[in-house]
C-alpha cells in the first residue's frame, strides 16, 4: 500500500463499517430483500469497475439466448435519463449508458433495459415482456434490495479482492468478506497460460466456502472493425504508429495486446465512462495529425464508440483511420462448462418452483 493509502485508512474503516452495518440490516431483515417469480442472474464485484463485467454479460448472452426470452438490467451508468428505459433502435449511450447500448447493437431477440431501482425494473419488465423468461443484472452486486437467484462475483487476476482495500485507500465497496454472498467466483483478464499451481495458490488465497464455485477466465481480443469506410483501407497486419484512446478503467492489457501490431504506441486515457466532447476529439485529432508517418490509424474500444456516437461531431472521424476492438470472456480448462451447468441447475430448480407456485 502507498503512503498515502496509509495515510487514508481511517477514512477506509469507515466506510467498510457504513457498508457492513448495511449488509447486517439486510441479513437480520431489517431491510427488505425483494425476491421475483423469475430467474435472475447477476454480475457483479466488490471493487468500483475493471473487472470485466461486460463481456461477462455478453459471454451469458451468446450461453443463454437460444433457450430462453432474457433481458439485461442495470442502471445504465452514466447516462442522462432518469427512472426505466427499455432500449429500441433509436436509443443512444445517453439514454441508456455505454454497455447496455453495447448489448442491445448486438444482439437481436434480447431486451435491454435500464433503471436505478432494480426492483421496479424488474416489475416493469414482467409487464411489457409478459412471456419474459430470464433476467441478467448488471453490477448488481451491492444492490441487495433485490434478491438474485445466482450471484456471480468478478474479481481481477492481477488485483484480487483480497490484495485490496476498502476505498479511498484502495477501491473496494466493501470489506472483502462480502465476498461470501456470491455463489460463484470468477478470476478474470488471466494470462493466456494458466497453471495447476496458480490455480490452487489463488483458490487458497481466496479461501471460498464450500459451496461457492471457483472459475478461471481470459481476454481474447477480436478482430479491429473499421468505425466507418474510410478506415476499411488501413487494415493491415502492421502499423507505424497506433494511437489509443480509451474511456475505461483499465486499458494496461488493451496496450500490451496492440503493441504487437505497431512499431509505436501512444496512448490518450480518459476517466471511466467518459462522455467526449469537441475539446476531447480536438485532442485526439491532433495528436494523431503531429504523428508523421501514413500507416497509422486511432484504436479505441468497442464500449467507448458507443459513447463516441452520441457526440454529434463524430463525423469529424470519417475520414480519418478509427477502428476500434470488441473482446470476449474465454474460460480455462472445462470451467465454462462448470459454469453452464451450474447456471442449467438454478435455472432448471427456479422452473420447478415457480410451475409449484
Amino acid at each position: 500500500m502507498s503512503f498515502y493509502g496509509l495515510l487514508l485508512l481511517p477514512f477506509s474503516l469507515l466506510y467498510g463499517i457504513v457498508t457492513w452495518i448495511r449488509n447486517k440490516l439486510f441479513d437480520w431483515a431489517i431491510l427488505k430483500e425483494t425476491e421475483h417469480q423469475i430467474p435472475i442472474i447477476s454480475v457483479g464485484n466488490l471493487s468500483m469497475g475493471g473487472t470485466g463485467k461486460t463481456p461477462m454479460v455478453e459471454y451469458l448472452i451468446r450461453l443463454l439466448k437460444d433457450d430462453y426470452k432474457l433481458s439485461t438490467l442495470s442502471r445504465g451508468y452514466g447516462r442522462k435519463t432518469k427512472g426505466f428505459v427499455l432500449a429500441d433502435i433509436n436509443s443512444k449511450a445517453i439514454s441508456i449508458g455505454d454497455e447496455s447500448l453495447q448489448y442491445a447493437l448486438k444482439f437481436d431477440h434480447i431486451h435491454v433495459a435500464v433503471s436505478e431501482n432494480r426492483n421496479k425494473g424488474v416489475e416493469e419488465l414482467l409487464k411489457r415482456v409478459p412471456d419474459l423468461e430470464l433476467v441478467l443484472l448488471d453490477d448488481a452486486f451491492q444492490h441487495r434490495y433485490i434478491k438474485p437467484g445466482l450471484n456471480i462475483l468478478l474479481t481481477e487476476y492481477y488485483r484480487l479482492y483480497t490484495d485490496n482495500y476498502v476505498f479511498p485507500s484502495g477501491s473496494l465497496r466493501e470489506f472483502r468478506f462480502g465476498a461470501e454472498r456470491a455463489d460463484i467466483v470468477v478470476v478474470t483478464k488471466t494470462p493466456v497460460t494458466l497453471s495447476p499451481i496458480t490455480r490452487r495458490r489463488i483458490a487458497s488465497e481466496l479461501h471460498l466456502k464450500k459451496h461457492q464455485l471457483l472459475l478461471f477466465s481470459k481476454i481474447e481480443y477480436g478482430e479491429l472493425i473499421p468505425y466507418s469506410s474510410f478506415s476499411l483501407k488501413r487494415l493491415k497486419k502492421r502499423y507505424s504508429n497506433i494511437i489509443l484512446f480509451t474511456g475505461i478503467a483499465n486499458n494496461y492489457p488493451l496496450q500490451d495486446h496492440l503493441r504487437q501490431f505497431c512499431s509505436e504506441l501512444t496512448v490518450l486515457t480518459f476517466s471511466d465512462h467518459h462522455h467526449f466532447n469537441q475539446k476531447d476529439v480536438v485532442e485526439i485529432l491532433k495528436t494523431y495529425n503531429t504523428i508523421i508517418g501514413k500507416n497509422k490509424i486511432l484504436v479505441t474500444t468497442e464500449k467507448d464508440i458507443m459513447r463516441l456516437k452520441d457526440f454529434d461531431k463524430s463525423y469529424l472521424f470519417n475520414e480519418i483511420p478509427l477502428l476500434y476492438i470488441p473482446i470476449r470472456i474465454v474460460f480455462h480448462n472445462g470451467d465454462g462448462d462448470l459454469l453452464a451447468d451450474k447456471i442449467s441447475s438454478y435455472l432448471s430448480h427456479s422452473k420447478r418452483l415457480i410451475k409449484e407456485i
